[in-house]
């Protein structure tokens, strides 16, 4: 299948990144979302980050203008009928997701493809929802979408070969490496990154070291751009602990244990970058 116009639900952080790459790669998009606001405030972050990248010289102003008209916005999700592919970016809320891929169901041609960017959420629970299960596909972007190299896609259990391939080839039309992954809470990245991310809390917990110096001690000694705790606070430190408490439940196995720490930090409300205050303050 060809894939030239893209469905994006939600207008958000990463519907909006995952927009600018499809749009800036030529394929058509239209981002829906459920207020007028929700997706002009979407358009003008697209806008501002395109700025951005012509003040880098990444960019000229003609293609910026061309990108921009690429994208057309709705709040109706009638509005989708004609793309090949429509991502589910909305809240990390499996209620949600199910209504809106139901919602997606009464609308959408048989054939075409849907794909959820949950980073948590089994594949295969969210495709058994539809009536699409075979069409139905994981597309787990990473944050900042237009400067993040790596799609994982994942195959629920029901996801057909030529749903995987549609899709893999579309995220190699967007410049980006995609990584063919199992059904499996966390997927690869989340499934390593957030556990190394609460032992760096335990490590805090202990007194090992300081925030500073252990978060410069994995950007000095692994080459990591930021430091796991400095990670965390852009993340969200209840996003963390969800995820752990995802793995404790779904492995049953101690190593997934949050750290107390992390819990604690969490019941005051320091939650990171989005409360001013988590491992540090902002």
């Amino acid at each position: 299948m060809s894939i030239q116009t893209v469905g994006v639900i939600g207008a958000g952080t990463m519907g909006n990144g995952i927009a600018q790459a499809c749009a800036v790669s030529g394929i058509q998009v239209v981002m829906v979302d459920i207020s007028q606001q929700a997706v002009d405030k979407g358009l003008a972050t697209v806008a501002g980050s395109l700025d951005r990248l012509i003040k880098k010289e990444k960019m000229t102003a003609a293609e910026k203008e061309a990108a921009l008209a690429r994208i057309s916005t709705s709040t109706d999700y009638a509005a989708l009928t004609g793309a090949q592919l429509v991502i589910e970016a909305a809240t990390e809320n499996e209620a949600l997701k199910i209504k809106i891929l139901q919602q997606l169901d009464s609308v959408l041609p048989a054939e075409t493809i849907v794909a959820t960017n949950t980073s948590s959420i089994s594949i295969t629970k969210l495709a058994a929802a539809t009536q699409r299960a075979d069409r139905f596909v994981g597309m787990h972007f990473f944050n900042p979408v237009p400067m993040m190299a790596l799609v994982e896609i994942i195959r629920g259990l029901q996801t057909s070969d030529a749903t995987h391939d549609a899709v893999a080839a579309l995220a190699v039309t967007l410049g980006k490496t995609p990584v063919a992954v199992k059904n499996a809470p966390g997927f690869v990245v989340n499934r390593i990154l957030v556990p190394m991310i609460n032992e760096a809390f335990f490590v805090l917990a202990e007194g090992t070291a300081t925030p500073e110096d252990i978060d410069n001690a994995m950007k000095l000694g692994c080459n990591q751009p930021i430091g796991p705790l400095a990670l965390a606070d852009m993340i969200g430190l209840d996003v963390c602990l969800a995820v752990m408490n995802v793995y404790m439940a779904e492995f049953n196995d101690s190593k997934y244990r949050p750290c107390p720490l992390l819990k604690e930090m969490v019941a005051a409300g320091w939650l990171g970058r989005k409360t001013g205050r988590g491992v540090y303050t902002y």
